[in-house]
């Protein structure tokens, strides 16, 4: 008899070199290493049976963090069928856990309720977000995360007065930093985090001269994770669409130079998007058109094949959103 493979592998271990990957190189090179440490686990699953992950075999707190930064990295990498499969499956781990465990049921959600908006599902990310407020006394940093996942739903379904009184909200809640009872996995939810939420949540409402101020903050901040080039290349998207071509040529022509070393799927998709609103534009100056089509090529190279199913994702009649 073949002997079973070992349960579980190094959960904890994986996870973390995933983070340091997706903090340092982005989602695009961290996904294969997600998806090959995916089918270990589920390997090891298999072989010993699905509830080896509750009878003490795994540690289920591990288990379900392990399938969230692994479905956050594929969200980022724009590979939403397996994305959304694996934080089924965290969100389904963390509601077996005792309450004073669950912390990480918060941020499952507020992932599932961005890619939600992601795939222009605005209905279903209110949902989810007006679930979590409306559910729990939450911590403020985390409160504020929601009320912009709740703002840009609101914003999608062209609701301005109700998008900006969340993003009110958020900002009130923000207001005093970071407190003693926000959970440590929210450390990335700063100024210049709400600063291009925000900024995306008026380019949405059509108010393209402050999306792109509050875009600039949040590029001109220092440091934070990779995926974070996500709002120079919203901030390109969202001049292009005004017909600012001088701007746009300048971020375009610096961005085609770091669009190489990007790691986010997503920001490479909306410089894509860029790039054709130049295309489609009127009156658009020849440098301009020339670094577009020099960066539609780089794009070409750079942007990941759809493989067959990874751009889907098949929900369910009715999601189960809600946080308790």
């Amino acid at each position: 008899m073949e002997p079973r493979p070992p349960f579980p592998p190094d959960v904890r271990a994986m996870t973390a070199e995933l983070l340091a990957l997706d903090r340092t190189l982005g989602a695009r090179h961290a996904a294969p290493v997600a998806l090959r440490s995916v089918r270990a686990v589920e390997a090891a699953e298999a072989a010993y049976g699905a509830d080896t992950a509750i009878s003490g075999l795994a540690d289920p707190a591990d288990l379900a963090e392990f399938f969230e930064v692994a479905a956050w990295i594929l969200f980022d990498a724009e590979r939403h069928g397996p994305s959304y499969r694996l934080n089924r499956r965290a969100l389904a781990l963390t509601r077996r856990l005792p309450e004073e465990e669950r912390s990480i049921e918060l941020l499952v959600l507020s992932v599932l309720s961005m890619q939600q908006a992601h795939l222009m599902r605005p209905r279903a990310s209110l949902r989810t977000s007006s679930a979590v407020l409306a559910g729990r006394d939450l911590p403020p940093r985390v409160a504020a995360l929601f009320h912009v996942r709740q703002a840009r739903a609101y914003a999608q379904l062209g609701s301005r007065a109700r998008a900006l009184r969340s993003l009110d909200a958020a900002r009130e809640m923000s207001a005093d930093g970071p407190s003693e009872r926000d959970p440590a996995w929210s450390w990335w939810f700063d100024r210049a985090e709400l600063d291009g939420h925000h900024g995306l949540v008026l380019a949405d409402l059509g108010d393209a001269e402050g999306a792109a101020a509050l875009l600039h903050a949040a590029v001109a901040s220092d440091g934070g994770p990779a995926y974070r080039a996500l709002f120079a290349a919203d901030l390109a998207r969202v001049l292009a669409r005004a017909g600012a071509w001088r701007e746009t040529d300048t971020l375009l022509s610096a961005l085609a130079e770091s669009a190489p070393r990007m790691g986010s799927v997503r920001a490479l998709n909306s410089l894509r998007q860029a790039v054709s609103a130049v295309g489609e534009g009127r009156r658009v100056p020849r440098a301009l058109r020339g670094t577009t089509e020099d960066l539609a090529g780089l794009l070409a190279r750079e942007l990941p094949r759809e493989r067959p199913g990874e751009g889907e994702v098949h929900h369910p009649p009715t999601e189960p959103t809600e946080s308790r």
